[in-house]
């Protein structure tokens, strides 16, 4: 079964599918030029098999090419970050402490 990620802006919110299942998905607030992530669900059916992973990843290196900062409010993406700190110069320098990432 293949995984994909798919950016669903009428709904704001990354989407991964697992075939042609909706697996689960990352809600996000856009305002100018930063990305406000408030909130991940993955479907019971499809938890623990790191599908959340894949859907960070993807909307993280999406939200790089776009060029835009980077708020994790959700404690999934924040915790992303702190395992992946390749990701952590996407948020502000001035709120990286608020979510626990190095300054």
């Amino acid at each position: 079964m293949q995984n994909r990620v798919r950016d669903n802006p009428d709904r704001s919110r990354y989407e991964v599918w697992a075939g042609d299942e909706l697996a689960g998905f990352g809600v996000y607030r856009l305002r100018d030029d930063r990305i406000t992530f408030v909130h991940t669900e993955i479907e019971p059916a499809y938890e623990g098999q790191g599908l959340g992973s894949v859907l960070a990843r993807h909307a993280l290196d999406a939200t790089r090419e776009r060029g835009l900062a980077v708020l994790p409010v959700c404690p999934f993406f924040a915790g992303y970050i702190r395992r992946h700190p390749e990701y952590a110069d996407l948020v502000p320098a001035p709120r990286r402490a608020d979510y626990g990432l190095d300054p």
